[in-house]
């Protein structure tokens, strides 16, 4: 039986076998064409691609959709300034993805962690038990 059971890859391992496409400018065209559909649900895959670039998550954190919002402020590839500019989210859920995003400047922590949701007070303060254990 043990000849037979599956083999586990690391994810290094699995990255090799099946790389990603090349990023093009084509592919950066369709994320700009995606960014104002009008559905927010495309809009939110745009906001959470590792491909979009710097300027268009500065559109997207602007967005009417909390939900589009939401997803800039958890993206890791978010520019500081964009994240910066979430702190004062009207969204507490926005707010509270921005708290657990491990890419956000620390004085944007600072700020959070004086939120006056206590949600994302909570959030701030388990990351950052996270980080000191």
């Amino acid at each position: 039986m043990r000849d037979h059971r599956p083999v586990m890859l690391t994810a290094e391992q699995a990255a090799a076998l099946h790389p990603a496409p090349p990023v093009t400018e084509s592919k950066i065209t369709r994320l700009r064409l995606l960014a104002e559909d009008a559905n927010p649900k495309i809009r939110e895959s745009v906001a959470s691609s590792p491909n979009t670039p710097e300027d268009l998550f500065a559109t997207l954190a602007a967005d009417t959709d909390e939900g589009v919002r939401s997803c800039v402020a958890r993206n890791e590839h978010t520019p500081c300034d964009v994240l910066r500019s979430l702190a004062d989210d009207e969204s507490e859920r926005v707010r509270g993805f921005l708290a657990v995003n491990f890419f956000v400047p620390a004085d944007v922590m600072d700020r959070l962690a004086e939120d006056d949701s206590e949600t994302v007070r909570a959030l701030v303060n388990w990351k950052s038990a996270l980080a000191d254990a």
